[in-house]
């Protein structure tokens, strides 16, 4: 007798741990997914720049698997952009910039991701994420782009447009 009890309920015993494992893999997962998502908005809100101090930055897709390309995010302001830097090797480092500068030039500036000279046109850059390309000296330069085009500005004149992608890549 006790024989054909275990035999019946052996198949339900399974079955109930099938279900409970699934169960428990299916909201371990849920868990991580929103927890990568909120480390991801914490890290977006709790960026902090202050010019008088070192640049607290956090990377977006730290949290994640490497889903997403690495973006650092710098400054406070109500006005955020995307700012990619290009060296003479190719590799890339992307930015995103929250400024209430009004004009990328004083954003990067501030941010102290540019530097360089004052000149009748305007500042010429040298120095670009600490990188330097000086014309004058390795006959290389950094050349300005917004959106993908060409800048017709410099980047001390070009507005900050929210949601715009502005690039310094280093050419000649």
């Amino acid at each position: 007798m006790k024989f054909k009890f275990r035999k019946k309920l052996s198949p339900l015993f399974i079955s109930m741990m099938l279900i409970a494992a699934i169960a428990f893999i299916a909201t371990g997962c849920n868990y991580t997914l929103n927890s990568s998502a909120n480390a991801d908005s914490d890290a977006a809100e709790s960026t902090n720049f202050n010019a008088d101090s070192d640049a607290e930055t956090s990377t977006a897709a730290s949290a994640n698997t490497g889903a997403e390309s690495d973006i650092t995010i710098l400054g406070e302001g109500s006005t955020s952009f995307l700012f990619t830097v290009t060296d003479a090797d190719g590799t890339s480092t992307q930015f995103q910039i929250h400024t209430d500068k009004t004009t990328v030039g004083d954003a990067l500036l501030e941010l102290g991701l540019i530097a360089g000279d004052d000149s009748e046109y305007g500042l010429y850059v040298k120095t670009v994420n600490g990188i330097t390309a000086d014309y004058d000296t390795d006959g290389k330069y950094w050349a300005f782009y917004v959106n993908g085009e060409y800048a017709t500005t410099g980047v001390d004149a070009t507005p900050v447009k929210a949601d715009s992608n502005y690039l310094f890549k280093v050419e000649g």
